[in-house]
């Protein structure tokens, strides 16, 4: 199984972007999907997950700004981000919960985003 990472680039603060995340291969279904972020010097943390069943749960830091969706036909996995903040600025990883040959969890390669004040 592999996640495809995209979306990720340079963006005034202010602005929009949206991240996508792809898994593919040997799937037979995805439990949550989530993405993560880290910025140099600090730790990777979560920024929204999404269920199965579309339930979500974001950081405090994002609440109201970002979204997380997802498309089971596709197993794919977005997150809509808009009125961007310097410190939105991190590597973005996707994550998901795996049932394919075994239950596994995946991480994209990650997707850089950079704001700038």
């Amino acid at each position: 199984v592999q996640l495809q990472a995209s979306g990720g680039g340079l963006v005034q603060a202010g602005g929009s972007l949206r991240l996508s995340c792809a898994a593919s291969g040997s799937i037979f279904s995805i439990n949550a999907m989530g993405w993560y972020r880290q910025a140099p010097g600090n730790q990777r943390e979560l920024v929204a997950a999404i269920t199965s069943s579309g339930s979500t749960n974001y950081a405090d830091s994002v609440k109201g700004r970002f979204t997380i969706s997802r498309d089971n036909a596709k197993n794919t996995v977005y997150l809509q981000m808009n009125s961007l903040k310097p410190e939105d600025t991190a590597v973005y990883y996707c994550n998901a919960a795996v049932w394919g040959l075994k239950y596994q969890d995946y991480w994209g390669q990650g997707t850089l985003v950079t704001v700038s004040s």
